[in-house]
């Protein structure tokens, strides 16, 4: 897809961040369409429908957070959160609500562009996995050809990062995937270094497939090592 053919909501209340953001997107041939609410960026999801959304977690009224909870209420677009400087906390509640990546105020054009780059490359993600259509263990069933994941019968709805994560995890499934595989596999190769949004990620994923999350028969953690999906 060419970036002319995507289109970018960027949220924030700061005219410069939207500016700096919109100039920077547009340089690199991204459609930009903008909204300064809360409101207004649900209103523009919902009826434009676009590729991406950029959004800052401090705006008054309808903050980020309540925005992304929203969104994630009818749709999956990818969302990327803008945070403050060395607010860990924050990236964790934004990831835990449904975002998808953060970028850290201040930030420079490279950045931005690298990371819109990574998240869009990752929803456009259509990989299958060997010769099977479909694995089932368990109470747990992965159609990989529709994309389509139930547990006990019923469909569960799985952010395009989290089935990108259920995914890396069945192709070994039965093996530990140390955790610098995941991150390239899942969130591409810039993520090479310790990544809060993979445990976060793991803990929503346990939370969905999961009939008892704090301990889970499915998706099982290697203290220090990893991931397994385990075959039960």
């Amino acid at each position: 897809m060419h970036t002319a053919d995507i289109s970018v909501l960027v949220v924030d209340d700061e005219p410069r961040y939207i500016k700096l953001v919109e100039y920077n997107l547009q340089g690199s041939g991204y459609r930009v369409v903008t909204a300064t609410c809360g409101n207004e960026a649900l209103q523009r999801v919902a009826r434009e429908n676009p590729d991406l959304v950029i959004l800052d977690i401090r705006m008054p009224g309808m903050d980020g957070y309540e925005v992304c909870q929203r969104i994630r209420d009818f749709s999956v677009v990818p969302i990327i959160m803008l945070t403050a400087k060395g607010e860990d906390s924050e990236k964790v509640r934004g990831l835990r609500l449904g975002a998808d990546d953060y970028i850290t105020k201040p930030f420079s054009a490279e950045e931005l562009l690298a990371r819109v780059e990574a998240v869009l490359r990752r929803s456009c993600f259509s990989e299958t996995i060997g010769p099977h259509p479909t694995l089932s263990w368990g109470d747990l069933s992965i159609d990989f050809a529709q994309r389509r994941v139930t547990v006990a019968g019923r469909e569960v709805k799985l952010s395009p990062t989290e089935y990108r994560l259920l995914h890396c995890l069945a192709a070994h499934a039965g093996r530990v995937v140390v955790q610098q595989e995941i991150l390239e596999k899942v969130w591409g190769p810039e993520y090479r270094e310790p990544f809060e949004g993979l445990r976060v990620y793991v803990r929503r994923l346990r939370q969905k497939i999961e009939s008892d999350p704090d301990d889970p028969r499915h998706i099982v953690t290697h203290a220090g090592v990893g991931y397994m999906l385990a075959l039960q």
